[in-house]
């Protein structure tokens, strides 16, 4: 009986669980039915309100569209910049609707409205500024103005356009004021140039400065192209006129122009020059040379360099000009003739180098002091050096190493004419003075004693040869730094170097064989005691 009482409430609960299920499963059924119904009208507001948007761009669209070809044909230049770009903006919304014929003719209006406005707006310029001719009649005018805004939102090629135009009308007088042929064109007139560009960069920012939109940077696109055309002008003048070109004359013309494009640094920021028509020199690295910069304490031989810095204004350093090299790279190809001339200057110092030492003489002996660097060699470095600093400030290029070129040349000359060329003889028949002479000589008495002058000119062009050995190294590491990075390594003075050793040598060789000489009597005499 319990057994049969428990099969039944086994049962029960068995029937039970049966309806919690099937009623789990109404309710199951119904939730979705509900959250289908949610899901479906969540679908449809959301379809619902983009129709509504569609719609409202749609009726915005085609009523811009309207507008914008009504006020095109007014020229109400003002509206239609504002006009236009909400128009292309809500164009853009229905670039996936471009399948729909209506929508398509829509976008056709808006680009041939487009291609209307840029036309219209270039044959407005061209009505008021005419390329024929160098009058400018027009001034400035609001309907101009407003058309640079919309220029703004046409195609770039629009704007372009306006700015290729109006700055070749604003430079055409310039192009026949300077022509080839004018006596004014000539680099002795260089000066009439940039004169005249920052007259009419006046000019411009009096009467249009408010009509181009600042963003369009008209004066530095006009003093830009100036250069361009200037460079081109000079560079074709110079080709046509190069057996005139004389040192003075290129010196004035490429001080002139580094002023003029030093002057541009300081008006403007060179944004106009990203398209890379002048390359902006990489930064040389900091100088720790004393070649070229004061130290105070510094030894007599740096400070004998820095003497001409005190008559030489600091120059400003050509990393921070954009637009360094944008008209003076055209004297670049004529700059041999400032290195002949520097060939000739240093031929000539170099004789007169000679032509002093022979009548002066050779240095005062001086026993406390010992022997002192000749003067003349103090004077050549000077000159080195302000040549290396006038040629950086001209190129960095090929004249520089043409220009180390000739140093070379006449650093070998002064060592040969001026220090091993005045060396005292130690015999009358010797060609000139090596180790293997002063080897050969063993006795004493075959070879004459040097006077105390001559032991001071040996000091003296011993003192000289050392003051030039280190001061060559300083040369040399300055070359380098005032040279582009790519022609450092045809920078090398290392042969001129041992040139002076050869003299350090030659004058120590002398002095030790003078004092084995005066001694070789008394050693001889004490072997016989």
């Amino acid at each position: 009986q319990a057994l049969e009482e428990a099969q039944k409430a086994i049962q029960q609960l068995f029937g039970k669980i049966k309806d919690i299920k099937d009623k789990a499963e109404k309710s199951e059924q119904m939730v979705k039915e509900i959250t289908r119904d949610i899901k479906q009208l969540d679908h449809a507001k959301r379809h619902l309100t983009t129709s509504i948007t569609t719609l409202n761009h749609l009726h915005m669209l085609a009523g811009g569209v309207d507008s914008l070809e009504a006020m095109t044909r007014r020229r109400q230049y003002g509206e239609v910049a504002n006009l236009l770009q909400g128009v292309v903006n809500v164009l853009e919304h229905f670039n996936k609707y471009m399948g729909i014929p209506q929508i398509r003719q829509l976008s056709e209006r808006v680009k041939a409205a487009q291609n209307e406005l840029g036309q219209q707006i270039l044959a407005d310029f061209e009505e008021a500024f005419p390329s024929q001719g160098t009058k400018r009649t027009a001034g400035p005018s609001n309907v101009l103005r407003d058309a640079c805004l919309v220029a703004n939102v046409l195609d770039p090629r629009i704007k372009q356009e306006i700015i290729k135009k109006f700055i070749k009308q604003h430079l055409s007088e310039y192009l026949v004021l300077f022509q080839e042929n004018q006596d004014v064109a000539w680099l002795d007139k260089i000066d009439r140039r940039y004169a005249w560009i920052k007259r009419q960069l006046v000019d411009y920012e009096e009467k249009y400065g408010r009509m181009f939109p600042a963003e369009w940077c008209m004066t530095e696109r006009i003093a830009v192209e100036f250069c361009h055309v200037t460079r081109a002008e000079l560079s074709k003048i110079m080709r046509t006129r190069a057996k005139e070109i004389e040192v003075k004359l290129l010196l004035f013309a490429i001080q002139r122009t580094t002023n003029f494009e030093g002057l541009l640094a300081k008006r403007f920021s060179g944004c106009t020059l990203a398209d890379g028509t002048v390359k902006k020199p990489e930064v040389p690295p900091p100088s720790t040379n004393p070649f070229l910069e004061d130290e105070t304490g510094a030894e007599t031989d740096e400070i004998v360099m820095e003497k001409s810095d005190t008559d030489k204004p600091k120059k400003p350093k050509v990393p921070d000009n954009p637009f360094h090299g944008i008209v003076s790279k055209c004297f670049e190809p004529h700059l041999y003739v400032y290195i002949e001339s520097q060939d000739k200057n240093l031929g000539e110092l170099i004789d007169r180098f000679v032509a002093d030492f022979k009548a002066q003489g050779p240095p005062k002996p001086n026993v406390d002091e010992g022997g002192a660097v000749l003067p003349s060699c103090a004077d050549l470095f000077v000159y080195y050096k302000k040549c290396m600093v006038q040629c950086s400030q001209l190129s960095t290029g090929e004249p520089m190493i043409a220009l180390t070129t000739i140093f070379q040349k006449y650093l070998r000359e002064y060592a040969w004419k001026i220090l091993s060329g005045n060396l005292p003889k130690t015999t009358s028949s010797s060609g000139g003075l090596t180790i293997t002479s002063l080897l050969k000589e063993k006795e004493g008495s075959e070879v004459a004693k040097f006077t105390l002058e001559e032991l001071c000119l040996i000091c003296s062009i011993l003192s000289t040869a050392e003051y030039c050995l280190a001061t060559t190294q300083q040369l040399e590491e300055k070359l380098k730094e005032k040279v582009d990075t790519s022609l450092m390594e045809r920078i090398n003075l290392t042969g001129e170097m041992d040139t002076f050793s050869v003299v350090i040598s030659n004058s120590i060789q002398l002095l030790v064989q003078d004092l084995d000489a005066a001694c070789d009597p008394a050693l001889t005499a004490m072997s016989k005691v």
